[in-house]
């Protein structure tokens, strides 16, 4: 079983949830909702598995505040 951590926003213009996984080429999607985009996500991480576990590009490390006066 792998676990990934995806990044998801949300698209005002088009109403979408995007959904991507850092380091992880290729692993991208939309939905929308967040359940559809869930599952959007796993299928194409399963697909993309099938070439074998990808190497990381970046290392993600978390979230930052930028405070700015």
């Amino acid at each position: 079983m792998h676990s990934y951590t995806a990044i998801i926003e949300h698209c005002h213009d088009t109403g979408l949830f995007i959904g991507y996984v850092p380091g992880f080429s290729g692993a991208h999607s939309q939905g929308e909702t967040l359940d559809e985009l869930n599952n959007n996500l796993k299928e194409v991480i399963e697909m993309l598995l099938e070439d074998g576990e990808p190497k990381s590009e970046v290392e993600y490390v978390g979230t930052q505040t930028v405070v700015v006066a």
